[in-house]
C-alpha cells in the first residue's frame, strides 16, 4: 500500500436524476427527501457513501485491503472479530491481552484501517457495547461528504401503478390487479461537496494515494453499477477537485466551492434535462494561489 496522502483536497460533484427517487425518506412514506421550507431536494451523505462503498466492493472484490466494514448482511461484530482472528486471540481473553500489551488497542485500530477501505476513508465507530464483543475503538476518517442539495426546488410526483402480482391467494380469487405507488422526481440537478484531510490520513487511518485514486474513480462511477427502476436515470455531470499544495491547505474550502457554479437557462422555468442548465463552470481567477483545479468530469 502506498504512503498516506500529503495534500489536502476539497471537491464539488454535480449529479442528476430523471424520473427517479435518488434518496427516499422513510419518515415520509419513502418520498424523495426535501427541505420543507425551501422545496430543495436533499440527498444525504450516508446515501452517497453507500454508492461509493458498493462501487469499491464491486471493482475490488476479494482484494486484500479493500473489504467493506459497513456492509449489507454482515453484522459489525463479525467484522470486528476479524481483528482478533488476525492477532490469534480469543474474545474472552481480550482484557488480559490489553493489560499485557498497552499497544493492543492501536494494533486493533491499525488492522481495521488496513483491512477495510471504508474505515480507512470515512472512519467508523467500532464500539458496539455488546457483551463479549470486541471494542475496536473509533476512527475519524479523512474523507467527509456534505448532504447534496438540488440546484433548484423540486416537485416530487406520486405515480399510481397497476400490479398483476396479487399479494395473497385470497385476494387473487377476488381481483386480478392491485394498485401501487411510486414517488419520483421528474428531473433534478444536485450538488454535493466534500473534504479530504491529509492531516487525518497521516495521523489516523493511513488513507493513501492509491485510496485517493480509487475514491475519485468511485465518485465518477458511483451510479454506473447502481441502476434500478426506483432510482431512474442518474449520472455524475461534473466533478471538480481542488488540490492544495500543503497538508493543511492553502485556502478556505468555502472560497473554492464558491468558484464552481451553474444556473438554469433564462428561458427555462422547469428544468427537465441537463441541457436546461448553463454549463457548470469553475472561475479559476477566484481560486487562490497554492490550489490547483482538476476537472475529472
Amino acid at each position: 500500500m502506498s504512503e498516506p496522502i500529503k495534500n489536502r483536497y476539497d471537491f464539488v460533484v454535480y449529479f442528476d436524476v430523471e424520473n427517479g427517487n435518488p434518496n427516499g425518506d422513510p419518515d415520509a412514506g419513502n418520498m424523495p427527501r426535501i427541505d420543507p421550507e425551501t422545496g430543495y431536494g436533499i440527498v444525504t451523505d450516508v446515501c452517497l457513501k453507500r454508492k461509493i462503498r458498493n462501487y469499491v466492493e464491486t471493482v475490488k472484490e476479494d482484494e486484500p485491503g479493500f473489504d467493506i466494514y459497513i456492509k449489507d448482511g454482515v453484522p459489525l461484530n463479525a467484522s470486528d472479530n476479524r481483528a482478533l482472528e488476525a492477532l490469534g486471540a480469543d474474545a474472552k481473553d481480550i482484557k488480559k491481552l490489553k493489560k499485557d500489551d498497552p499497544t493492543l488497542d492501536e494494533k486493533i485500530r491499525d488492522f481495521m484501517c488496513k483491512t477495510f477501505f471504508d474505515v480507512r476513508t470515512f472512519g467508523a465507530v467500532m464500539t458496539t457495547f455488546v457483551k463479549g464483543a470486541l471494542n475496536c475503538g473509533q476512527v475519524r476518517g479523512p474523507v467527509q461528504l456534505t448532504f447534496a442539495r438540488s440546484v433548484d426546488p423540486i416537485i416530487p410526483q406520486e405515480v399510481t401503478i397497476t400490479r398483476v402480482a396479487i399479494t395473497t391467494e385470497a385476494d387473487a380469487e377476488k381481483k386480478g390487479t392491485e394498485m401501487g405507488r411510486k414517488y419520483v422526481v421528474p428531473y433534478a440537478l444536485y450538488r454535493g461537496e466534500g473534504y479530504v484531510s491529509a492531516n487525518l490520513a497521516r495521523k489516523s487511518t493511513g488513507f493513501s494515494e492509491d485510496d485517493l485514486a480509487l475514491l475519485w474513480d468511485a465518485v465518477v462511477n458511483m451510479f454506473e453499477h447502481d441502476h434500478s427502476a426506483a432510482r431512474g436515470k442518474m449520472a455524475v455531470r461534473a466533478f471538480v477537485v481542488f488540490k492544495h499544495d500543503s497538508e493543511l491547505g492553502n485556502a478556505p474550502s468555502y472560497k473554492l466551492f464558491d468558484a464552481v457554479s451553474t444556473k438554469k437557462k433564462a428561458d427555462v422555468e422547469a428544468p427537465r434535462s441537463i441541457g436546461d442548465y448553463e454549463p457548470i463552470v469553475v472561475d479559476e481567477a477566484a481560486v487562490p494561489e497554492g490550489v490547483t483545479v482538476q476537472r475529472l468530469v
